[in-house]
């Protein structure tokens, strides 16, 4: 028996998933979001949930919002299910489903103006964004705003009409101070170094463009906490939508299944006020900075590390590429000795102890994380997560042969065949740049590394350049096996 979900049909549910103590009409919005994927679901609304479930702070509701064409599809599915969603948490040892409402009504575009009116609206306080690292209009190489980007371009030129989100958020701040209502914060929860100083660059930067008095007012009035936040989130496919029929006997149109740990850790900066997340696990600190450079670099950059060499491999599974003896060795010499030594501490952490962790959640067979989903988006992720540490250590004078390697490696997957010669699909918005790169790479090696946007000053490195050389001419010439074994063995060099 399957029962397709509704708020009508949740009792009849009860008995497979974990049901909502609260009820719908006991909510009231108090949270505007952008970026209603995945990830949201599983982190931010499960911690309202958990919260909403203890009785506790049910003027938080979520209104979500979209500006892409593609959020339609998100809202359809969940307006359809009344903004309810199954959230499938998945350790090695246990799988259970949650039933999960704190989502009130989701807006997309072409409805700007609506969202505009709900920004405005007294009873939002917190403005949140999960709009991926790329959504932010930085320049990669310099991570300042970019205010020749098009779209910013277009926003500055037109600011009563918004269609970015910052021009939307931009657009509720007028509105709110015309009305004489306080201003919301805008909490970022995209993993991008100080986050929340680089949403207020974007959202200043783009306003002084038009307006610089507001711009102003806007440094002056809007909060704008860094946070650190921590799910492996697969995406959703018929995959997942099956095995919630099956194993729950539920129809989803768009469960998310993640794994049993969570993270969050936030600055307490919110001038109207806030859920009182700690009692469900929110770490509130002083400074993010130290939790959030710990996750980037370890967690993320070990996806970014083992992507492009599963990926070469011909490997799908996240938990595949971790029972590959090579890669996963590879994975802990790299941290060990390139990227955890430039870590700076954490309070009451040891890195090594984080690590034993990533690398136990990286090997979850459950989760269903694909390698597809962490090579995507490489323009972005690569500076964020993997570039910042080569920087580090060439700055200290260090050896930098391991994140070399990892550079490499992304350039030869951008040549776009696996070793065994099947055709790599690209996803990431400069997929035809990097694939033209990669390709001239093969007789000017400084062609991709060369590209300063994405590199910046490490790629003109002279150090840098040597062991990536060594690297990519070990790739093309023995394959990623045999390159990983060298590198493993510390014959990568001779």
């Amino acid at each position: 028996m399957t029962t397709k979900l509704s708020l009508a049909t949740l009792d009849d549910i009860g008995d497979r998933a974990s049901l909502p103590s609260y009820r719908r009409e006991q909510i009231r919005p108090g949270i505007l979001h952008f970026g209603v994927g995945n990830f949201h679901r599983a982190h931010m609304a499960i911690y309202l949930h958990e919260l909403f479930n203890k009785g506790r702070d049910l003027d938080w509701g979520i209104i979500g919002a979209g500006v892409m064409a593609s959020d339609q599809r998100m809202r359809d599915t969940l307006k359809a299910q009344d903004f309810l969603t199954t959230v499938v948490e998945q350790d090695i040892d246990r799988s259970a489903a949650t039933i999960t409402g704190p989502m009130l009504d989701v807006i997309t575009a072409p409805d700007f103006d609506r969202i505009i009116e709900t920004l405005a609206s007294p009873d939002i306080r917190i403005v949140s964004l999960t709009i991926t690292e790329g959504g932010y209009f930085i320049d990669p190489a310099t991570g300042k705003f970019d205010p020749t980007h098009p779209a910013i371009v277009a926003d500055a030129q037109d600011p009563a009409h918004p269609k970015t989100v910052f021009g939307l958020i931009i657009a509720g701040l007028r509105a709110r101070r015309e009305a004489g209502i306080p201003a919301f914060t805008v909490m970022c929860c995209d993993n991008i170094p100080g986050n929340g100083e680089v949403t207020e660059a974007t959202i200043c930067g783009l306003a002084r463009l038009s307006d610089p008095d507001f711009a102003d007012w806007i440094h002056h009035n809007v909060a704008f906490p860094n946070s650190m936040v921590d799910r492996i989130t697969p995406a959703t496919g018929q995959r997942e939508i099956d095995m919630t029929r099956e194993n729950y006997g539920i129809e989803d149109g768009w469960p998310v299944f993640c794994e049993g740990f969570k993270q969050w850790v936030l600055e307490d900066k919110f001038p109207l006020g806030r859920p009182a997340l700690e009692d469900v696990g929110v770490t509130f600190v002083p400074d993010v900075a130290p939790y959030e450079l710990m996750k980037l670099r370890i967690l993320n950059g070990g996806h970014a590390a083992i992507a492009y060499p599963a990926a070469l491999m011909d490997i799908h599974f996240v938990h595949e590429s971790m029972e590959n003896p090579l890669i996963r060795a590879f994975l802990s010499k790299l941290e060990n000795e390139d990227i955890i030594p430039v870590v700076p501490p954490v309070p009451n952490t040891s890195l090594q102890d984080y690590f034993a962790l990533i690398e136990n959640r990286f090997s979850n067979p459950k989760i269903g994380d694909t390698i597809p989903r962490l090579a995507q988006d490489g323009s972005n992720r690569q500076p964020k997560f993997i570039l910042p540490s080569t920087a580090d250590r060439l700055a200290k004078g260090l050896d930098v042969q391991g994140l070399a390697l990892v550079s490499a490696l992304w350039c030869r997957y951008f040549e776009g065949t696996s070793d065994g010669g099947k055709t790599i699909v690209f996803n990431d918005p400069s997929a035809d740049r990097l694939h033209a790169a990669a390709l001239a790479s093969r007789t000017d090696p400084q062609a991709f590394i060369g590209m300063t946007d994405i590199f910046g000053a490490v790629g003109t490195d002279a150090r840098f350049q040597k062991r990536y050389r060594e690297a990519i001419d070990s790739l093309r010439s023995n394959g990623t096996a045999a390159t990983l074994q060298r590198y493993i063995d510390g014959t990568l060099a001779s």
